[in-house]
């Protein structure tokens, strides 16, 4: 164990080409190995080696920057899902819902899906092991329903218009995790595509979006890359590729091991000339900011939103003998301008405070709350428009935090998970009837309206559930709007999906409303921008 521990804490010296071990890294090493003997040897109760080595390693990390960290074995595959876009599972969504296995649907093309299982069925029993009624959490939910490619799993159900359960034999296949979390046509001639997170199945995903918008009459594309905390460095590379023309600089990285490595537009991409805007804000992190960054030093289009959250770090994964793995910061990145746009973690407790210092200041509702030194101005490539290292991506046109809406009972009703639940619910009630009345989306979105007697029965089941939740007119009142663009939204994605759940809920997008208003107006001609130069 003690070897083990070693070889961990000097992460994996081959793996990093390292030559030679001076003699202080020696030393240091030998000090480590005797206060392992010294705890194993000496210690007052027994000692749990693997969590204490855990513990170090992470303490280790900690002490580098915000963003190496360590990686359980068991939380590997876990962490790897979003990153390599899919897993292996029986491909449904699903809920817990009064502790019952509750299918909100099936994915597309998936196993559940060919073998006919509906949204609505609930799953009693998993290997004849009964699972209703005893407390089932997530994690248990997945360690049931995942497993090795090819493998199979019997089910149980209980379905509404069925006397009797249903019994499945499921074989379990590749699921995708989708990045793209929607894309549709916000007017006649503007797109729109929201990108979650940069996997291996980003780049797929983001050609099949724009493809089929330009095949509905796309003239302007928006990119909302809000709350997109980011991926891999490689999708980030080829989804700028899109945009930027071929042979020009999309991200450079250097370190004290690494060299200096260029990433450039390789391609024609899908999207060089057409009016571009991206949409960012506080959560907006790493690949994300390499995107936008390059556009922004390119003058290819506008950002709007608000100033992203100032990751510019690198991460290589590597994997440890026993399945661990540790993410180790091995270079900085930088726009094409030069920009590092790496906010400072000298104060590492600063650093985790940021984002709320930031909304105390005030910067979330007033651009003027933002103060930036001229030491960190820098030029855009093509125009000389003036942008800023450090901190993050500064947007060409702001947007501020719209917490109007927001009040304690609707808070309260977020928190309680009444919303989500209710809709599931309701749902699953009346389907069909549904249906019936709006055959396609486009209908209920006309014409779907949370009335007062939907309400009535919202209100009802949130007594019912939380008696302790006393309903306050006043702040209903206050509220109103967005406590039934949320009920309308997610019910509108228990029925159908994602992508209309977004349909609706971006009603309340205030950064998508100002980017449309930008290209419907000239606003966007007057910025001084390179294809705007051009005409």
């Amino acid at each position: 164990m003690i070897r083990y521990y070693l070889s961990v804490l000097a992460i994996s010296l081959s793996a990093l080409s390292f030559s030679q071990v001076d003699k202080t890294k020696i030393n240091t090493t030998q000090k480590l190995e005797e206060v392992m003997m010294y705890i194993n040897k000496m210690y007052v109760d027994t000692v749990n080696q693997k969590q204490l080595t855990e513990a170090a390693i992470e303490a280790m990390l900690e002490k580098l920057d915000p963003h190496s960290v360590y990686i359980s074995k068991e939380e590997v595959d876990g962490a790897n899902q979003q990153i390599e876009g899919s897993f292996v599972g029986i491909g449904i969504r699903f809920q817990i819902l009064k502790d019952t296995l509750l299918v909100v649907a099936t994915i597309p093309g998936g196993p559940s899906e060919k073998l006919g299982i509906l949204p609505g069925d609930k799953i009693l029993t998993v290997e004849g092991k009964n699972i209703a009624g005893v407390g089932l959490k997530t994690i248990q939910v997945r360690e049931h329903l995942m497993g090795e490619l090819g493998s199979k799993v019997n089910i149980e159900i209980k379905r509404k218009s069925s006397k009797k359960n249903l019994a499945y034999i499921i074989i379990r296949d590749r699921i995708p995790v989708n990045s793209v979390d929607c894309y549709y046509m916000v007017t006649p001639e503007i797109g729109y595509i929201k990108l979650n997170s940069f996997s291996r199945s980003t780049v797929e995903e983001m050609h099949k979006g724009i493809q089929d918008l330009k095949l509905k009459g796309m003239k302007h594309l928006i990119f909302d890359l809000q709350g997109n905390g980011g991926g891999l460095l490689y999708a980030a590379q080829m989804v700028a590729d899109e945009f930027l023309s071929k042979d020009k600089l999309i991200v450079y990285s250097e370190g004290r091991a690494q060299p200096r490595s260029d990433l450039k537009a390789e391609k024609l991409g899908l999207w060089e000339d057409g009016k571009l805007i991206l949409l960012t804000d506080e959560y907006s992190a790493s690949a994300s900011e390499i995107v936008s960054g390059s556009i922004q030093d390119w003058d290819r289009g506008l950002i709007i939103g608000r100033r992203t959250f100032g990751k510019g770090l690198v991460q290589r994964p590597i994997d440890l003998s026993d399945g661990s793995q540790i993410r180790l910061t091995i270079a900085r990145y930088y726009t094409p301008a030069g920009r590092f746009i790496q906010k400072s973690y000298e104060d590492m407790d600063a650093y985790e405070k940021d984002l709320s210092v930031r909304y105390k200041k005030g910067e979330f509702q007033h651009a003027d709350s933002i103060h930036m030194p001229d030491s960190l101005k820098a030029q855009t490539l093509i125009t000389k428009r003036t942008v800023y290292n450090g901190g993050g991506i500064m947007p060409d046109i702001f947007v501020p935090m719209d917490t109007s809406g927001v009040t304690e009972y609707f808070k309260a009703i977020l928190r309680g998970g009444y919303v989500n639940s209710f809709t599931l619910t309701y749902a699953n009630d009346n389907r069909d009837d549904i249906l019936k009345k709006y055959p396609t989306f486009t209908d209920f979105k006309k014409e779907f309206n949370c009335d007062q007697k939907f309400m009535d029965v919202f209100f009802e089941y949130v007594k019912k559930e939380d008696s302790t939740l006393i309903f306050n007119k006043e702040e209903y009142k206050t509220s109103e709007n967005l406590i039934k663009l949320r009920l309308k939204s997610i019910l509108a994605q228990d029925i159908w999906g994602y992508n209309e759940f977004y349909e609706i809920y971006n009603a309340s997008n205030e950064a998508l409303t100002k980017a449309i208003e930008v290209l419907e107006t000239n606003q966007y001609d007057k910025m001084n921008l390179e294809n705007t130069k051009k005409k």
